[in-house]
């Protein structure tokens, strides 16, 4: 729970990506691996894995997709997967019974298919993470604004990607403390809505700063 007149502290991570014990040999073992993977892995595969296929011209931007057309050769499987549109859930547990659902959906009407060996396996990841403060923090929209600006990389996707498995989806720490602390609920509404899916990091950060160069004007 953000307080009001509590600060923002700007904070970075690093992330050790981690194979589980779970993995698909065939198209048929991936709804196991969904039920029984962690709600991490399904993050990893989905919302993490955005960063890592955001410049790639061909293929699709989750792992479960990739993994269906490249290891599977099953195109059309990876367009359905494709389609779930991860902007679209506030919970993870509904975004793996969807990605669960396509998958045996598909598996039952092509059984051979589904049973015939993939060109590589599907691993189950899930990233460890190790944050540090960057020994900086804002109080007032203004002071706000140059962190954001100044703010690595990876401070801004730990900020506002990855937080969203923290609050399960529903928001990301800039606007929790936007709304919580200084009470700019709008604001951090329209900060919500910056669309992850087909924005870099930093046109991301770039949309952000506006949403709050236009707050300061006002």
């Amino acid at each position: 729970m953000i307080e009001p007149g509590q600060t923002f502290k700007f904070t970075t991570a690093s992330y050790l990506n981690q194979i589980s014990v779970l993995k698909a040999l065939r198209l048929a073992d991936l709804p196991e691996g969904l039920e029984k993977c962690s709600d991490a892995s399904i993050f990893f595969h989905t919302f993490q894995s955005l960063g890592r296929y955001h410049f790639l011209t061909e293929g699709f931007s989750n792992d479960f997709a990739q993994w269906a057309l490249a290891a599977c050769n099953c195109g059309d499987l990876a367009e359905q997967l494709a389609a779930l549109d991860i902007r679209d859930y506030l919970s993870l547990a509904d975004l793996r019974r969807d990605i669960g659902r396509v998958v045996a959906d598909y598996c039952r009407l092509h059984q051979e298919r589904s049973k015939q060996d993939a060109f590589e396996p599907f691993y189950f990841c899930e990233s460890i993470e190790v944050t540090a403060p960057l020994g900086w923090e804002a109080g007032t929209l203004e002071e706000f604004r140059d962190g954001l600006e100044h703010a690595s990389h990876a401070s801004f996707h730990y900020h506002f990607i990855t937080s969203r498995l923290r609050l399960h989806l529903r928001s990301n720490d800039f606007s929790q403390w936007l709304a919580g602390a200084l009470g700019r609920e709008a604001l951090a509404r329209r900060a919500s809505r910056i669309d992850i899916y087909t924005n870099t990091l930093e046109g991301a950060r770039a949309k952000l700063l506006a949403l709050v160069d236009q707050e300061l004007r006002s």
